[in-house]
């Protein structure tokens, strides 16, 4: 006897892409779709149409055969759940909020598809009190208001240790006064707007909460003044002090400008509180002692930890989600391996019963 294993192109992949990063997270799906031998059809969001298909423009005219590569436009609620729903597509590769993800695995349930989701994250990062806060600080604050927090990797919860919460505070609020925050078509201009009204209201919402429960507003928490900020959803980077771990902003994720501190006492102590949530995608710890950050990383329950680095994709390793932040992974072998399927040929050789 003779056993064969074979990998096979799992078929109709259907790519649902999200409005913030509309080429990159588009890629990351139609690369190793097209390279495991599927076909793919691309729903991108309705608020960022042209982007994903400027980039579907090229793949046709480097030579694309017709039929490989296809895009449709349409709203979720109606086009999205026709393309999971449709008998011919065998795989979901989907990245957004976890309630949509828990929509898209109850219609796919029906024809028992492979799903491959990457959803919300409330990411923690732990700064432990050997950190070196000249690199920290910058790292924080820009994993906290790049893309004006509209990143499934932002910053959500900063965890401070005690002995360098006051001065950690003060350079992070420093920090964050000195962004350069306006019109992207500006000279100069580093930090723009929001996606829409129902993210800036979702952020102020946030804030309000925070405050009302006890704590401290540092800096932002307002929209800007000025006419230069009438066109289009401003809100301030906004810093809050002392959260408690109760609020909105520290269980469920802004997707905002929103960088709320919280300090800790001991090890133990910010590892319950960085996992406390039903999200697991990604956390960063920071400190001088890799030994330390590195126990530490191996007990929080998420999918990737970077240690004193705010960024955990890279197109070599495997990004994803643990408990209600996905299933399956992106980019990577493992990236690879969702779009096919195995199949194993059992052969006897010679004459036999």
């Amino acid at each position: 006897m003779r056993s064969l294993v074979i990998r096979q192109p799992l078929g109709v992949v259907v790519a649902i892409v999200p409005w913030n990063f509309p080429v990159d997270l588009f890629s990351w799906k139609a690369a190793p779709a097209l390279a495991a031998g599927c076909t793919v059809v691309v729903k991108p969001a309705p608020e960022t149409p042209l982007a994903t298909a400027a980039a579907i423009q090229c793949f046709l005219d480097a030579g694309l055969p017709d039929g490989v590569l296809n895009y449709v436009v349409g709203p979720v609620e109606t086009l999205g759940e026709t393309l999971v729903t449709d008998p011919r597509s065998r795989m979901i590769a989907f990245t957004g909020s976890t309630a949509s993800g828990r929509r898209i695995m109850a219609l796919a349930s029906s024809h028992v598809k492979r799903l491959n989701l990457e959803l919300g994250g409330h990411t923690p990062m732990i700064i432990l009190d050997d950190a070196d806060l000249d690199t920290t600080i910058p790292a924080a604050v820009r994993r906290s208001f790049s893309n004006m927090g509209q990143i499934c990797n932002a910053v959500n919860r900063l965890y401070v240790a005690r002995t360098l919460a006051d001065e950690f505070q003060e350079r992070f609020v420093d920090a964050t006064t000195r962004l350069k925050l306006g019109p992207g078509l500006e000279p100069g201009v580093e930090y723009g707007p929001m996606i829409n009204e129902k993210q800036v209201a979702r952020t102020e919402a946030h804030v309000e909460d925070a405050v009302g429960r006890g704590a401290r507003l540092l800096w932002g928490g307002a929209r800007p003044d000025g006419d230069r900020f009438l066109k289009g959803h401003f809100y301030q980077p906004t810093v809050l002090a002392d959260v408690p771990d109760e609020a909105r902003t520290m269980r469920e994720e802004t997707f905002g400008p929103v960088a709320p501190i919280a300090s800790f006492a001991s090890l133990d102590e910010v590892v319950r509180r960085a996992n406390s949530t039903e999200y697991g995608l990604v956390a960063y710890v920071f400190g001088k002692d890799l030994g330390q950050a590195l126990l530490i990383a191996e007990q929080l329950e998420f999918g990737g930890v970077g240690i004193n680095v705010n960024d955990v994709t890279e197109l070599a390793s495997p990004f994803g989600g643990w408990k209600e932040s996905g299933i399956g992974r992106e980019m990577g072998p493992e990236g690879l391996e969702a779009y096919l399927e195995p199949k194993h040929i059992r052969i006897r050789l010679g004459a036999g019963p």
